[in-house]
């Protein structure tokens, strides 16, 4: 006893530190704990850090699912128009491999939405999500080459009027004012723009097995990548494993 109080601070190190370094305070507050304590996984808790962790878990469920949601959305449309921008600049079979990437982003979003919660509905959100972005990114691709061959389609137009015009004055007849179909065509546009918009998304969803009857070798290879990265995406959200165990005696 004289001892121990003669000299506390040593002797309060010696007994504190070497025989259980840390270990019996709470790793959140690091407060002293008693002869009773909780694991957070694999950290010593004190009560009332265990019940905090506890209460705020149960009310925050479905806010960090929104959260999630909201990440992983903002990601996806940032994967698709990325993986659009890299396959219209690189015009290679390689960009295939962007779907790793969007796989990554989505997954790891969610992850910072939610805080590191995760679960099946994470896990199925984010391979839906990344399923989307890829498949969506070649509707803007397809657009684009497109264009390319617009000018053609111009221009072969342009020589079947040229023909129709010299056909016309030929038999004196008067070329029709085209200004009643173009109104007529663009009212149709309108009244089928939902329509079209809906063929437009199914096609984009369908593109990954579209491209399997172009080039059979290729589309596989795009399609095995694409499940690559959806099951990168997949253990991303599946989160941290979080269980609050206890109580447990220092003396069994």
């Amino acid at each position: 006893m004289n001892d121990d109080f003669g000299n506390p601070v040593p002797q309060f190190g010696t007994a504190e530190y070497a025989t259980a370094p840390a270990s019996n305070r709470c790793q959140f507050c690091q407060q002293l704990l008693g002869g009773t304590y909780y694991r957070v996984n694999e950290a010593r808790s004190c009560l009332g850090c265990a019940e905090k962790m506890r209460t705020e878990i149960a009310v925050d469920k479905h806010a960090a699912y929104v959260r999630a949601l909201a990440y992983g959305i903002g990601a996806a449309v940032i994967g698709m128009i990325g993986y659009a921008l890299i396959a219209i600049l690189l015009q290679g079979w390689v960009i295939s491999y962007m779907s790793i990437g969007v796989g990554w982003l989505v997954g790891t979003a969610m992850m910072k939405g939610s805080n590191g919660f995760g679960g099946r509905r994470y896990q199925v959100a984010a391979a839906l999500l990344t399923y989307a972005a890829v498949s969506m990114a070649a509707i803007p691709i397809w657009i684009h080459f497109a264009s390319e061959h617009e000018q053609k389609r111009q221009t072969q137009q342009q020589k079947l009027e040229d023909e129709q015009r010299e056909l016309e004055q030929e038999s004196g007849q008067r070329t029709s004012d085209p200004q009643p179909a173009h109104t007529s065509r663009l009212q149709m546009s309108l009244a089928n723009l939902g329509a079209w918009l809906g063929r437009v998304a199914i096609l984009g969803l369908a593109s990954p097995f579209i491209e399997l009857r172009g080039n059979p070798f290729w589309g596989a290879m795009g399609l095995l990548i694409l499940f690559w990265g959806i099951r990168i995406a997949w253990r991303i959200a599946a989160g941290r494993p979080f269980g609050i165990y206890g109580p447990f005696s220092e003396n069994p």
